[in-house]
């Protein structure tokens, strides 16, 4: 985003992380919210955040994103069973999806939101060759959130951060310290805010993503 500060650009009118907080807020069985944000942004939040719900606490993040969640995981109510962790970068989440992930959950299983492949994969080597076409079938994109029973999830990011290792999303964390983990189905549309091109398309969505969460 060329050094902006993601979370808090204009989708529509509000901070992306306004539309990506607010189907928790208003979701029935989310008891508490933490939002782990950069330690500049955090030493000076904006009002609005300040004042959003008693729920939400701000944390300072990490260097990383798995620093980050930890950081999160470890300002949680420890009596929780199950901590859900979200990109502040998906506005477009809904309690639909919230509620398919949550169910998906046991004490030993965890539950990704995500979508089944529809491109054509290729494996390609350093210079571009292409070395393997896999079975798209077997292939779902990985969104979030992404559910865990908290007593599991907390050690294995523990260890991981104290390891130095890196992942890019928590389900290989959980994966890695011998967790598993089923994939439930998310939104084609539940786009991440990577690039200043996905901003139109998440206000061209944005429709979408509030009937759905005024239907359920």
């Amino acid at each position: 985003m060329g050094g902006a500060r993601k979370p808090f650009l204009s989708v529509n009118g509000d901070p992306l992380l306004l539309h990506s907080l607010r189907p928790f807020l208003s979701h029935p069985r989310v008891r508490s919210i933490v939002v782990a944000l950069a330690p500049e942004d955090a030493a000076e939040p904006p009002q609005w955040l300040l004042r959003l719900a008693p729920i939400v606490q701000l944390v300072p993040g990490g260097r990383t994103r798995s620093e980050s969640v930890l950081a999160g995981l470890e300002a949680l109510p420890g009596d929780l069973a199950i901590a859900l962790v979200h990109d502040a970068a998906r506005p477009l989440v809904t309690a639909v999806i919230i509620d398919r992930c949550l169910a998906g959950v046991t004490e030993t299983v965890g539950a990704v939101a995500g979508w089944p492949s529809v491109d054509t994969l290729k494996e390609v080597d350093a210079d571009g060759g292409v070395v393997n076409s896999p079975d798209r079938t077997r292939y779902w994109q990985a969104q979030t959130p992404q559910a865990f029973p908290l007593a599991a999830l907390l050690p294995a990011y523990r260890d991981t951060v104290a390891s130095g290792l890196s992942a890019t999303d928590d389900a290989a964390v959980f994966e890695r310290a011998g967790g598993s983990v089923r994939m439930v189905e998310g939104d084609r549309w539940n786009l991440k805010v990577t690039v200043p091109a996905d901003l139109p398309v998440a206000e061209a969505l944005m429709p979408h993503a509030t009937s759905k969460l005024e239907d359920r």
